[in-house]
Parts: C-alpha cells; sequence; structure tokens
C-alpha cells in the first residue's frame, strides 16, 4: 500500500544539505559493459503500477536499445531518494513535484526530467451512500484520516478548515474504512479504494486535484552534475522511460508480473486494476502534444507560489528551466 507520510519527507529533508553539498561523492554512472552503461534508479516505494512503465522499459528492451542497463531499486517509507541523487548514490530517483521544490531549496541541486502522472493521485475517500459531493463535504462532519503535515492536507486545511471534522493519523490500511460508515481517509486512487473495493466496500474518491492543488507525481530527477557531464545518456534514459509509459499503458500484464514476483503483497487482479485506474491521470491533451512526462513551466511556478502561500518554503524558487526532453 503506498504509506506517504510526514516521517518519509522528514528524513530524507534531514539529510539533503550534507549530501548535496559532498562534492565527492562517487558517481554510480559511467560504469560500462561492453555495449551499455550501467544506470540506477531509485524508487520511493515498492514495485507497484505507479512504476509500471520503468519495469516496462526494461523488460520490452526500451533501455537496452537506448545502451543502458538499468537497475530498479525498490524503495519503501524512509528511503531518502532526494539524498541519494543529490549526493550521487543513485543516477535516477522519483519524488513528487512539492518534495522536489522544497529540496532544491534546501541546497540539492537535482533537475526534474519526466513526469509519470500529470493529475495527482492523492484523494480522499469516503462511503458512497454519504452521498458527498466533494472534499468540503467529508470535512464538514464525521471522521477523516489524514496525515496533517503533508502539504496537500496544509492546503486542505487552509481551504476547507480541520475544526468540522475529528481528524485522526492515518494508518496505512483500510480496516477502519470498511466498519465505519462516516470514516473518510487520505488515499491513492491506485491503491486504498482498489482494496476496499475488492473487500465489498463501496468507496467514492474525490481528488485533490480537483480542489486546485496538483503537483507532478512520480517525477523522475537526476543531479544536474551527471545532466552536464553526460547528456545525452540522461535524454536516452528519459527517451526510453518515456517509450516503456507507452507499452505500459497499452498493455501492462508483462510488466505487471514482474513486479508482481518483486511484491507479493499485491495480487494479479489488484495490479490489474491498478494500473486501470491510473491511466487517465497519466495521460492528457499535455502529453497528447508533447508526449507522456511532459511538464511545463507553468504547473511548476503555481506549484512553488502555493507551498509559499501556505508557508512551507519562504519564498518561491525559479521553475526548473533545464528540463530534459528527450528529442
Amino acid at each position: 500500500m503506498f504509506l506517504r507520510t510526514l516521517t518519509t519527507l522528514l528524513v530524507a529533508a534531514a539529510a539533503l544539505l550534507g549530501s548535496a553539498c559532498n562534492k565527492s561523492s562517487t558517481s554510480t554512472a559511467g560504469t560500462k559493459t561492453d555495449t551499455q552503461v550501467k544506470v540506477k534508479l531509485q524508487l520511493n516505494w515498492v514495485p507497484e503500477p505507479e512504476f509500471g512503465g520503468f519495469y516496462a522499459a526494461r523488460e520490452s528492451g526500451a533501455y537496452a536499445k537506448n545502451g543502458l542497463d538499468v537497475a530498479i531499486m525498490g524503495g519503501g517509507a524512509g528511503v531518502p531518494v532526494l539524498q541519494m541523487v543529490a549526493g550521487g548514490q543513485t543516477d535516477f530517483g522519483v519524488a513528487g513535484a512539492d518534495e522536489i521544490i522544497m529540496a532544491r531549496l534546501r541546497g540539492a541541486d537535482v533537475v526534474p526530467l519526466f513526469a509519470v502522472y500529470q493529475t495527482s493521485p492523492q484523494c480522499l475517500m469516503a462511503h458512497a451512500s454519504r452521498n458527498a459531493q466533494g472534499i468540503g463535504d467529508l470535512l464538514s462532519s464525521g471522521t477523516v484520516a489524514l496525515e496533517p503535515g503533508l502539504p496537500y492536507a496544509t492546503y486542505l486545511k487552509k481551504k476547507f478548515g480541520f475544526d468540522k471534522a475529528t481528524i485522526v493519523p492515518y494508518d496505512g490500511g483500510v480496516a477502519r474504512f470498511l466498519a465505519d460508515k462516516e470514516f473518510a481517509q487520505q488515499c491513492f486512487v491506485t491503491s486504498e479504494p482498489v482494496a476496499a473495493a475488492q473487500k465489498g466496500g463501496d468507496p467514492k474518491v474525490f481528488l485533490v486535484a480537483d480542489e486546485g492543488y496538483n503537483p507532478y507525481l512520480v517525477v523522475v530527477i537526476t543531479r544536474r552534475q551527471l545532466l552536464r557531464e553526460q547528456p545525452e545518456q540522461v535524454k536516452a534514459f528519459v527517451r526510453a522511460t518515456r517509450d516503456g509509459w507507452k507499452s505500459y499503458l497499452e498493455d501492462p500484464a508483462a510488466a505487471n508480473a514482474v513486479m508482481g514476483k518483486l511484491n507479493t503483497s499485491m495480487s494479479a487482479e489488484t495490479f490489474a486494476a491498478a494500473a486501470a485506474k491510473q491511466k487517465p491521470l497519466i495521460e492528457n491533451a499535455e502529453t497528447t502534444k508533447k508526449g507522456l512526462g511532459s511538464m511545463t513551466r507553468t504547473r511548476w511556478e503555481k506549484l512553488g507560489q502555493q507551498l509559499v502561500e501556505l508557508g512551507i518554503v519562504p519564498n518561491a524558487p525559479p521553475a526548473p528551466d533545464d528540463v530534459v526532453t528527450a528529442d
């Protein structure tokens, strides 16, 4: 299950300055076999459909065709992906756009390359029987399991207030949701709602993005040094990743089977259901014009300003001006 907690953010943030300033860190890039360059991609969670395109790129041979031998490293709660990328322990990693902005302000010289989720899958879910029309309704009564320190929770608190509902810690499961018709909770579209429905629940989801907070999610990052020294290698990685996601969205079965062997807590049925749920969050009008993973300066600037207004960062950082495109 997706467990995006404040603890994960704090663990990564605490070590950013030290690792970002460690110029003597040994890079993993540039290790060559006879025909391919070995690189590492560090995930921030265990293998699940949100990472399906990376596994598809590897299994389909897209990375190999672009001269890359990619090791995909599973993650989990507390894995400091941003620190690892900034310090050179891994060549590429994945993080949320709001995390990336905060990390850059703290001195981590990381560069966003490719955004899997164009619409954030972060949401709240409630029982359909409550007939709620939006997140505002969920926060007007009952109990809501939510980590109040997360950026999107801070946004919801400012917009709706947390004084009318009982806010309790999020425990990562769906047991309480299934037992209490007045209980709502934070979730990812592809995770808890799928689990609740499979257990006989009636979840209705409400995207935080629909309320105005919509950071890119599962954003591939690298450190600027690697981009500067190996630009063609980085472009090749982005190009192959895009091909992998195209393949996965067309047919996720092969990559799901590979991930299923690495993450036995999810059934094949759950992998398939989650892959279907996330597809409209990955493709939109922007990706139709510019390709999967595309990002805009406007979106980054808006997010930066929102983080300032929420008091999460002291000043709006400049939007990334060095995003790589696979042309």
